[in-house]
């Protein structure tokens, strides 16, 4: 099993970005531009790497190599995106690193990339790229090549050299597993499961009971094995299952209109661990959106933009509009969900102004564009 931090750090010891490598300080896939770049560069490294995976660190600094890390980004629907603008789409899977200098609401991203030994190109036009375009890695550039298009194995004996020295062992372990209780999460209740004899889950929230059911805030889950972090959020609740063979999280969000608000199912995630030393994650959205009158939405979704307009212009919010604004990312997540197809991108480009305004509200704003993503590709 390969360890993931240790595989990030000698990426960026080892080498500066290539062909089966590259470095982002972030991703955004959540506008148009943001969302063509990424699909190119997973395109160009695929059609560079037939025969290995290839790799994106998202978090890091790319004048100083530095970690800085990057908010957690569950969006287990990420191979959707590749699949809608790939032709022959690579294998993807997005994996959210946590390292001990960093915040704890911070993590680095681990974009692995493996290719099915096709050649990769877009489907569709995105931004400025137009379908049918085939990239390939130009040192550190990801460039369109229209001539003389070969996929070639150049890194594998590289990138293997790589995962080796990734590699896990029992130390390691055992670190991950006391670090993780003793030091990241002295003043929450944790626990650990060890499936197969070989991978180690820990996790560690606070819990509150409720009809003989046990339900987790704050939660922290960990694979240790690999130093992937499954699941973490500030807000959420989540209850828990596991046997011998798999661990189960369902995911419940609260939703409402001022004073009415109540839990809604939103995602159930299955972890499978096989004899082999493999293991298989499975999710399945739950989530049915709650109906409200079009008529009171439309007043609740302009008294929203007015005060994100304020908030833009630096105008001093009143008492109201500060209540308003406290309530405003869960009411334009609803307004999206029963059909303003502009709450997303209103919420994603004045994002930035509420950071600015409130904290609170603004991690709170983060969370409702995670619910949208996830509900958005499924």
């Amino acid at each position: 099993m390969i360890n993931k931090r240790l595989l990030i750090k000698n990426l960026l010891a080892h080498n500066d970005e290539n062909s089966f490598y590259d470095k982002k300080r972030k991703l955004n896939i959540g506008d148009k531009e943001g969302k063509a770049k990424f699909i190119k560069h997973v395109c160009a490294l695929a059609n560079s790497n037939p025969e290995n995976n290839s790799y994106i660190v998202v978090g890091i600094e790319d004048e100083d190599n530095s970690i800085v890390g990057v908010d957690f980004f569950d969006d287990s629907k990420i191979q959707n995106l590749v699949n809608a603008y790939i032709q022959n789409p690579p294998i993807i899977t997005y994996e959210n690193i946590p390292f001990p200098n960093l915040p704890e609401d911070k993590v680095v991203g681990l974009v692995t990339i493996r290719s099915e030994g096709k050649l990769c190109a877009l489907k569709k036009n995105i931004w400025k790229y137009w379908g049918g375009s085939v990239f390939f890695r130009d040192g550190s550039m990801s460039m369109p090549k229209v001539f003389d298009i070969e996929m070639k194995d150049i890194n594998s004996a590289i990138v293997a050299e790589i995962e080796q020295h990734a590699r896990n062992n029992i130390e390691l372990t055992l670190d991950g597993v006391v670090d993780f209780i003793n030091h990241r999460h002295p003043d929450l209740e944790s626990s650990y499961k060890v499936f197969k004899e070989q991978f180690v889950v820990c996790w560690a929230g606070q819990t509150k009971n409720v009809k003989g059911k046990t339900y987790y805030s704050r939660l922290d889950i960990e694979l240790i094995n690999e130093q992937v972090r499954l699941f973490y959020s500030a807000l959420d609740e989540v209850e828990i299952h596991f046997d011998a063979n798999s661990f189960t999280t369902t995911e419940y969000v609260k939703l409402g209109l001022q004073q009415h608000k109540k839990f809604y199912p939103l995602e159930r995630m299955t972890i499978t661990f096989k004899d082999n030393g493999t293991y298989r994650i499975h999710s399945k959205l739950l989530f049915e959106p709650p109906e409200y009158d079009k008529k009171m939405l439309y007043h609740i979704f302009n008294t929203n933009n007015t005060i994100l307009e304020k908030l833009k212009k630096k105008t001093e919010l009143s008492s109201k509009d500060f209540k308003d604004l406290e309530q405003l990312p869960a009411t334009h997540l609803i307004c999206y969900l029963n059909g303003f197809e502009g709450a997303k991108q209103m919420l994603e480009d004045y994002k930035e102004y509420v950071r600015a305004a409130d904290q609170k509200v603004y991690q709170s704003l983060k969370e409702a564009l995670r619910i949208l993503r996830k509900v958005r590709y499924n």
